[in-house]
């Protein structure tokens, strides 16, 4: 769990990051905090989640999307935009 942590805060510098066990099925609290210690993020991960290293980039992505929506930087009405031209590219290929 110790190296998870030090993969995610290099990959999610300068926040702080901390885990913690949470919830029966042994989930992961995953908490980013500013430099003032303000809690940015936080988001609650499986275990397969940050043990399998594909897994983990996906986990690593979702959070720097999830800061950039908390920084401002990023509307989330802009992500399902995205979801959604994706989606019908998908459909309109298999037709």
């Amino acid at each position: 769990m110790e190296s998870i942590s030090l993969l995610l805060g290099e990959a999610l510098s300068p926040y702080q990051v901390t885990l913690a066990p949470s919830g029966v099925h042994g989930e992961c609290l995953v908490t980013l905090k500013s430099s003032t210690g303000a809690i940015v993020v936080e988001r609650a991960f499986s275990q397969a989640q940050l043990s399998d290293k594909r897994l983990l980039t996906d986990v690593v992505d979702g959070l720097r999307r999830d800061l950039m929506i908390a920084e401002g930087r990023l509307e989330p009405c802009v992500i399902a935009a995205l979801r959604n031209a994706a989606q019908d590219k998908l459909l309109a290929s298999r037709n």
